[in-house]
Formats: C-alpha cells, sequence, structure tokens
C-alpha cells in the first residue's frame, strides 16, 4: 500500500453501503420508536386503557416509571447500534474511545452478536405476535381494548420487522467487509 501511495496509484476504497441497505439500517433502529412512544407515554402517567393492578393510570408516574422509560431507552440503543453496520464507526472505534480508539473492530466481534440478537428478537416478536391475544397477554382482563387495544398493536407492531432487517444489515456488513479485506 505504501508503493502505491508513493506512486501516486489511488488505494482502493472500501465497498460503500447500498442505499437499500442503509435504508434497512435505519429503519430497524425505527422500528422501536412507536413501542417505545408508548411505554414512556405510560409512564408519564398517560391512560393506555390498562386496568389491571401493575399497569392502572394511578400508579403512573410512580415507581414503575424509571423501569418503563429505562427499558424503552435501552431497546432504543439496541436498535441504534445497527447503525454501526452501516457507519465507519462500526468497523473502526472512533478516537475518543480511550485505550481501543482508532482500532478496527473484527468482523465477527460485530457480526456474531448481530445475528444472535436478529435471531432472537425475531423469535420473541414473532411468538409474541403469535400470542399477542392470548389470555395471558391482550386477552386478559385489565387489558386495553377499543382504541387502545388498536392503538397499542399499532405501536407494537414495527417490532415484527426488527430482526429481518437486521438480518439484512448485519448479511450486508459481513459481506462488505470481507470484500474490503
Amino acid at each position: 500500500m505504501a508503493d502505491a501511495l508513493a506512486a501516486g496509484t489511488p488505494v482502493p476504497a472500501a465497498p460503500q453501503v447500498s442505499r437499500s441497505v442503509r435504508l434497512a439500517a435505519h429503519a430497524a433502529a425505527l422500528t422501536l420508536v412507536p413501542s417505545g412512544l408508548w411505554r414512556i407515554a405510560i409512564a408519564l402517567g398517560w391512560d393506555s386503557g390498562f386496568t389491571d393492578e401493575d399497569l392502572r393510570p394511578e400508579n403512573f408516574p410512580g415507581e414503575g416509571s424509571p423501569y418503563l422509560i429505562g427499558l424503552s431507552l435501552f431497546a432504543e440503543a439496541l436498535g441504534l447500534l445497527t447503525l454501526g453496520l452501516v457507519h465507519r464507526w462500526g468497523e473502526e472505534l472512533p478516537r475518543w474511545v480511550p485505550v481501543l480508539g482508532g482500532r478496527r473492530i473484527p468482523v465477527s466481534a460485530a457480526v456474531i452478536p448481530a445475528s444472535l440478537g436478529a435471531v432472537l428478537v425475531t423469535l420473541i416478536t414473532l411468538t409474541g405476535a403469535f400470542g399477542w391475544n392470548d389470555a395471558d397477554n391482550m386477552g386478559a382482563a385489565g387489558s386495553p381494548d377499543g382504541g387502545h387495544y388498536w392503538l397499542m398493536t399499532a405501536c407494537y407492531l414495527p417490532l415484527l420487522a426488527w430482526g429481518p432487517l437486521l438480518a439484512v444489515v448485519t448479511v450486508a456488513y459481513y459481506r462488505r467487509r470481507r470484500r474490503g479485506r
């Protein structure tokens, strides 16, 4: 590579991320926003239609609020990690990171957790979708009904796309990084 630079020959650039893969990464991160907003609204005292003991509107804001807000922020942080699969910071740690800054991220260090995450999220969301109306879930007494039911369903429905979108972005990351060696 030093010879190429000295001779004025351009160094081949790493393969670029396609527009469709970038869109898939951003969509994956955005799939968590509606359910997070739903939980945060409950934590702040919005009447979500729940009447069971734990989620009654009069319990919020209250001691369960930090849990709902924390869960929403944690889930969104996981979703935002998908963006690392299409941005430079997912290939090389930023220089400001103590001790490790500037080092390349091994392909397997990103692909293995992302692949496991895609599989787990897909299984969890599909299981949740098939059991959505069971007696232990939204079919239980005290669960939202009517407009609240449909709003909650609409807020959680995008989660079904999270796992498959993450899988697509992970495969693209793996292929791009392997070609860029």
